[in-house]
Order: C-alpha cells, then sequence, then structure tokens
C-alpha cells in the first residue's frame, strides 16, 4: 500500500497537508487528494473524494470573473 498521504510524504507541504476542504467544510483535516472540475484543481479530504468517486457529493464551482477588453 502506498504511503504517500502519511507522515513522511506530507511533511514538505504547507501545514503538513492539513487545511479546510471546501467541499465539507471541516477545519484542521488532511487535504492531500486532488481533484479536478472544469479546469480548476481542488485539494479535498479523503471521505470526500470517496464521496464522489461514488457520485454522492460534487465539487462546488467557482466563479471566475472574467475581465472585460477595455473600450479604446
Amino acid at each position: 500500500m502506498s504511503k504517500a498521504h502519511r507522515g513522511k510524504g506530507i511533511r514538505d507541504q504547507f501545514a503538513r497537508g492539513r487545511g479546510e476542504c471546501p467541499v465539507c467544510k471541516k477545519n484542521n483535516i488532511k487535504v492531500v487528494y486532488e481533484q479536478e472540475a472544469e479546469g480548476q484543481k481542488f485539494k479535498i479530504c479523503k471521505t470526500c473524494k470517496a464521496a464522489i468517486k461514488n457520485n454522492k457529493k460534487s465539487l462546488p464551482v467557482v466563479a471566475v470573473a472574467k475581465e472585460e477588453a477595455p473600450e479604446s
């Protein structure tokens, strides 16, 4: 079994891989699993990754404000 998301593998990441999950909003949990949606990459927790895989949850859609070209 791979140990990339435990101990030594996450020591070099910011806050040792801990933070707030954008899906379930839990705080101070490991958010080391990358998920991509609409060209954006999110780091999510293990339980949300499994829920997304089984179509129980979906990733939040972040609206990107498009800059209008200046009129000249």
